[in-house]
Order: C-alpha cells, then structure tokens, then sequence
C-alpha cells in the first residue's frame, strides 16, 4: 500500500469545506479534514506533501481534445498572437524561417502551421498558394486556419494530394470541405514512432495543465482507426504516466451493423460520434446558418450530414446500445439535427433514445424550441467556452460573420445549466490551448453578460461533467471524498485564500463559511493558478514538488 499526505493547504471539495489536508491511499481518497487531525496520519504515510496553502480540487477533464493535432501543431509553426505572429507579412516570415530551418531529408514531408487568424491581421486575408510557394521554396505547406476547418496549401502539397479536384479548392490555395479533408490527412501522414511520440507530447502537455483526462474526439480526416486504438492502449494504465483517455470515434453508421463493426474494430470505445460533422465553423464561413453571413451575403455555410442520414446514425447507434453523437454549430445546422433527432425517436421511441445520453460538440446556436427538446431527449453538451473568450464580443469574430444581434447569442452557458443540460467544458485543442481555468474564467466572464455562469457551475462542467458525458460519475471522479479515485491536481493560485485568525481558509471567489468549496479568483485580471502537480489515481503524472 502507498499513501500521499498533503496538508497545510486547501482542499475543494464539499464534503468539508473546511478540509485543510487529503490522504491519498493506493490511489483513493482515504481521509480529508483539518490539519490537527492530519498529525496522527504523517507518520504513516509513504510521502508527505506541505502544500503551504495551495490548493488540492479534483483534476480537470477535458472533453474535447484532438491528441495527434495537439501534438503536431505543439512542435509546428505557431501562426497565433501568442506565436508572435500579427500580420500576414510575420505568417509568412515564419513559413520561411521554418523551410530554412529544416534539416535535410525533411523537404518532401509537409511543413505545418496552426493557429492563423486572418480576422486579427491588417491585411484582412489568408496567405495565397503563390506566397506560400515563394516563402517556402517550393516545400509542401499546410497552415491550418485556428477553427481547423479551413486552410491555406501551397502548390507541391495541392499536386500530391490530388486537392485541386476536390469540392471546396479554390486556385489561391484556401480549401475547405473535401479539399481540406484530403489535405488534412496528408498533412499528418507520419511514422509510426513519430505518431507515438506526438500523442506522448500531447497528452503530458494535458497533464502539465493539471489534465487527468481527456475525451479523444477522432474521424477519419483527424486521426486513423489503428491511431485511436494506440491512444486506447498507451493510457488504459495508470502507470503509464499519462492522462485517462475517452475514445470517440466519428464515422457515420447507416445500420446496426455498422455501428457494431466499429465497436468490434476499436474495443473500449465510448461512443461513435464526436466529430462527426453536421456543418463546418463560423471562423471558416461553413457552419450551416439560416440566414447568410453578415460579412459573406453570398454564402450560409453547408451541410455536411441531412436529416435522413442524422436519423438512421442515431438509430444504429441507440440500437448499438452505444452513446452517439454529432458536431453541429449552425442554427440551420442544429434544425436538420433535430429533424434527424425526431425520426430516430419516432422509430426507437424517447425512452430508448434518451437512456443512450448523446452528445453534442459545441452547439453554439440553441434557441428555445432547441433546448426543450434537449431536455425531453437526454441530450448532453461538450461545449469550449474558450470560443468566447477568442471570438465573442462586439468587436470578435462571431459579431463580423453575423451581426452583434445574432452573435450575441452564441454560447448560451446560463439558459443551459439553467435548464438542466449536463455540460462538460473542453478545449478542442489545438483550437484553443489545454488552459482549463481560462475556460472556466471564460465562463464566469462571459462577454454576454446574461449568459455569465458561476464559478462553481464551471469548475464543475470541468471536472465532474466530463466523467458525467462519458457515463463514468458513477466511480466517484471528479470529486474529492472518502472513497473516490484521486484524480486530484494541486495549483498554486495567488489570490486563493486568506487565512483568518482561527487557522481557517476562506476564499476569494466563493466562501467556505457558506459551505461552498474554494475556488481561484476568476475576475480578468487575476492571474490564472499554476498547476504543481497532477495526479491519476495513484500516478503523479506531472510534479514540481
């Protein structure tokens, strides 16, 4: 038996919100309380841990990750703000830099970007493939556009991949739709010791962040069957050092049979779903909308999934007794959805269809009609409310594609917790970075003021909502208390707690007085909470103790 002790410090949890040390015994949580008690425990246990008021809460899931993306925009060109990169002039500069940089042996595989965002650049546009082609000498180039459903390619990686006869190349260079499927997975053809190697980066970059777990959403364009099946395996123990993994897979089921081919072809799979893409992204002009873009008049998006093919997938999958799924953004979209959502109820009946829990990724317009049916149906959301963070506001990118009116809608985090839909936040990284408490701050400080959630609600769509979506709160995860796994995290936050005159912690954001767990500050300003260590089970997955 190994046990941790960590004491002098804070511990959120609410079965005692005063709870100022945790014991940790073969991976569960065996005691928590106040530190006086915690002396008698010391000497027994294998390690002792002074957290010196930091905080201990239960590790962050995240419920929308792309493993091997993640991991190759991690080691390829960062086209963001963040990268240095504020015009179309540093994109290409950087793409230049890149293809000078490369060692030889390297020319004939793709040089990859991430992260661009022609909305934040003075010259309001993409790079074109005569650009591309001139900064990186002629090399295959993908730069990936930051929603990842759009992107520029140069000439040579156009003629291998065969793009320029596919739906959705455009002679400048930008694809989208089929063309970018295609050159989505030519830009990540790579070995397989490369691959293992990407998904390890991934994953402990996860775990760094304070990550025990992740919801690998995989399709056929992102990552392959035999891929999924690695992750499956790499992390399927704890003493693998890396985060739990839950495995979705989208591929688009016509039978019950398909459904079970797939379940047979990748065993511990949680649902078939996921990316499985109703429409496209706002950022890209391809998510399915009722009326036409406000900066595009001649264009509302497409669909890439009709009612009728919505229905017979949510049938083979209900049918499958396996937990289905879709991505969908668009209002229009989200209206074909529900057609399809209908049918299948019309042919499995409510109760059947409900008890599978599907999922939905982003559901970024859900108007009232949307949401009661939600409700009646059993549908659950993985939503990121980093997108409103990045896009949201007046002057964001959802306000240009659609007018402030119709942007101000998007992301309704309140009406859905108002309403009971279970939600679990994610990062859909390398979308937006694995920086969980930015999501949450995301939430709190919604740009929609009305739509403003508490802290609270968002740590715990964080945590306990991501084991929820995935049919695992039944374990006890994403909470701390006596016999629960100790899927913990512990985090230095500067303006966590002040100490009163008898000992007790009270919080900045929430008061332990009132029975509520402590929590970071969430306002702006504050600085976000550094992650010291993280912890699956009875693994430390990442240390600096």
């Amino acid at each position: 038996m190994s046990s941790t002790l960590y004491r002098h410090g804070a511990v959120h949890t609410s079965a005692d919100p005063f709870a100022e040390a945790l014991l940790v015994e073969d991976g569960v949580v065996a005691w928590l309380g106040a530190d006086d008690t915690a002396d008698g425990l010391a000497a027994r246990a294998d390690e002792v841990i002074d957290l010196e008021g930091a905080l201990v809460a239960p590790a962050f899931v995240d419920a929308h990750v792309h493993v091997l993306e993640t991991g190759l925009a991690l080691e390829s060109i960062d086209l963001s703000a963040a990268g240095g990169v504020h015009s179309l002039a540093d994109a290409l500069d950087a793409v230049h830099r890149a293809a000078q940089g490369r060692p030889v042996g390297a020319q004939d595989s793709p040089l990859l970007g991430f992260g661009w965002d022609e909305q934040d650049w003075p010259e309001g546009r993409p790079p074109t493939r005569e650009e591309l082609d001139a900064a990186a000498g002629g090399a295959p180039v993908y730069l990936a556009r930051v929603d990842v459903h759009s992107a520029v390619v140069s000439s040579a990686l156009t003629a291998s991949a065969g793009l320029d006869v596919l739906p959705g190349w455009r002679f400048d260079g930008r694809v989208e739709r089929d063309a970018h499927h295609a050159a989505r997975e030519a830009a990540r053809t790579v070995d397989p010791a490369r691959r293992t190697r990407l998904y390890r980066e991934a994953l402990q970059h996860a775990a760094a962040r304070g990550v025990a777990s992740v919801h690998e959403q995989s399709a056929p364009y992102i990552d392959t069957r035999e891929g999924l099946l690695e992750l499956l395996e790499l992390t399927a123990d704890e003493a693998s050092g890396l985060p739990h993994l839950v495995a979705y897979r989208g591929e688009q089921c016509v039978t019950v049979d398909d459904a079970r081919e797939i379940l047979a072809a990748i065993p511990g799979l949680t649902g078939i779903g996921g990316d499985l893409n109703i429409d496209g992204s706002l950022g890209s002009r391809t998510a399915a909308l009722r009326s036409p873009y406000a900066d595009a008049p001649d264009t509302s998006g497409s669909l890439h999934l009709t009612a009728e093919q919505v229905c017979n997938h949510l049938t083979a999958v209900t049918r499958a007794g396996v937990q289905g799924g879709f991505h969908v953004i668009g209002d229009r979209a989200m209206d074909e959805l529900l057609i399809g959502l209908r049918a299948a109820v019309d042919v499995e009946g409510v109760e059947a269809v409900a008890r599978r829990g599907h999922r939905l990724e982003h559901a970024e317009l859900v108007d009232a009609p949307t949401l009661a049916a939600f409700v009646l149906l059993g549908i659950q959301l993985s939503v990121q409310p980093g997108f409103d963070a990045a896009w949201g506001g007046p002057d964001g990118m959802y306000a240009a594609r659609l007018g402030a009116g119709r942007a101000a809608a998007l992301n309704p985090l309140a009406d859905l917790a108002a309403a009971g839909i279970p939600l679990a936040f994610g990062s859909d990284s390398p979308v937006t970075p694995v920086s969980p408490w930015a999501a949450v701050r995301a939430a709190v400080q919604h740009r929609s003021a009305d739509q403003r959630i508490s802290a609270r609600a968002a740590f715990r769509a964080s945590t306990r909502g991501g084991w929820r979506l995935a049919g695992l709160d039944h374990t006890g995860a994403g909470e701390l208390r006596v016999g629960s796994p100790a899927h913990l995290a512990v985090w230095r936050a500067e303006h966590l707690t002040v100490q009163a005159a008898d000992g007790r912690f009270s919080s900045w954001s929430t008061d332990a007085r009132a029975g509520i767990p402590l929590l970071p500050d969430m306002s702006p300003d504050a600085p976000l909470p550094q992650c010291l260590r993280t912890v699956r089970g009875s693994t430390v997955l990442h240390d600096t103790f």
